[in-house]
This record gives structure tokens, sequence and C-alpha cells, in this order.
């Protein structure tokens, strides 16, 4: 897997500090209520957050981005398949509607 940087510097310091304060927050609840499990899935995110920031990569991004590319190809081949749609006349250049019987 080829991890390129896929967010702005801008973006990544945005995530770190909004990660490390969610992590702080988290950790001061779980202090008082330690059995809280949706406390520690809480820090979990943050911490991930943090890690993206520093990486600058966020995987969720990248899926986004590829899923992009390829609606643009999608769209790019069923372009190119138009004109298979209907025959063409070519005196008049203009297109016969299609007939699939």
């Amino acid at each position: 897997m080829n991890v390129k940087p896929n967010i702005s510097i801008f973006n990544a310091l945005i995530r770190i500090t909004l990660g490390l304060t969610i992590l702080s927050w988290t950790t001061s609840k779980l202090v008082k209520q330690p059995w809280r499990d949706s406390y520690l899935f809480v820090a979990m995110c943050g911490a991930m957050k943090v890690a993206e920031g520093i990486v600058r990569f966020c995987p969720l991004t990248a899926i986004f981005e590829k899923c992009q590319c390829m609606i643009s190809e999608h769209d790019r081949a069923m372009d190119s398949m138009n004109g298979m749609e209907g025959l063409t006349n070519k005196d008049h250049e203009e297109m016969l509607p299609y007939n699939p019987t």
C-alpha cells in the first residue's frame, strides 16, 4: 500500500488539535468513570485523528478519491459509447433513435 499525504498542512493541524482535545476530554472522563466503554471508544477515535494529522494521510479521503476516479473513468467510458447507441446518418449528421429489436 502506497501511503502518500492526501491532506493539507492546515487540515492536519486541525486534526491534531481536535484529536488531542477529544483525547484529553475522554481521559478525564475515564478517570472518573473507568467502567464506561464508550469513553474508551471515543478516546481511540481521538487518537486516530491525531495519527492522521501527524502522518497527513486519511484512509477515508483516499477511498473517496479512488471512488471519484473510478466514477470519472466510468463516465468517460460511457461517453465513448454514445455513438454506438444509434446509427448516424452521414448526410444530415443527426442521430437516429436507438431500436433494440
